[in-house]
C-alpha cells in the first residue's frame, strides 16, 4: 500500500467516524428533545386541568353570591350585582397581570451629542471605547 492509498484509507475512516459521531449526536439530541417535550406536555395538561377546575370553582362562587343576594332581591337584581362583582374582579386581575410601567422609557440618545454612558439595555455596562485609528491589517504575503 503506497502513501496515497494509505491517506485515502485514513480519509475514508475519518469521514466514516465523523458521520458516525454526527449520527450519535443527532440521536442524543433527538432523544433529549423528545423527553423535554413529553415533560412539557404533561405540565401543560396539568395547567389546563387546573384552569378548568378554577373556572368551575369561580362559577360556583358566582352562583353562591347570586343565590345569597337573591334572598333579599329579585333574581335579575342579584344576577346583575353578581355580574358587576365578577367584572370588577376581572378588571383588578387584569391590572395585576400588566407591568407597572405601561409606557417604555424613551431611548437615551442625544441628537448631535455623544453616546450615553451606558447602553439602552439598562445593564449599566459601558460601551467599549471607539478606536481613534483604523486597525492595521496584517500582510499575509509570503
Amino acid at each position: 500500500m503506497d502513501r496515497s492509498e494509505h491517506l485515502d484509507h485514513l480519509e475514508h475512516l475519518d469521514r466514516h467516524l465523523v458521520e458516525e459521531l454526527a449520527q450519535v449526536a443527532r440521536e442524543t439530541v433527538r432523544d433529549e428533545l423528545r423527553e423535554q417535550t413529553r415533560k412539557q406536555r404533561h405540565a401543560a395538561l396539568l395547567y389546563a386541568a387546573s384552569g378548568a377546575a378554577a373556572l368551575y370553582a369561580g362559577a360556583a362562587l358566582a352562583l353562591a353570591v347570586g343565590l345569597a343576594l337573591a334572598t333579599g332581591l329579585p333574581g335579575w337584581g342579584a344576577a346583575l350585582i353578581t355580574a358587576a362583582i365578577m367584572a370588577a374582579v376581572a378588571y383588578v386581575l387584569r391590572g395585576a397581570a400588566h407591568p407597572k410601567h405601561a409606557h417604555p422609557s424613551p431611548p437615551a440618545r442625544v441628537i448631535g451629542g455623544s453616546a450615553p454612558a451606558g447602553p439602552p439595555s439598562g445593564l449599566g455596562l459601558p460601551y467599549p471605547p471607539m478606536p481613534t485609528e483604523p486597525p492595521e491589517t496584517p500582510d499575509h504575503r509570503a
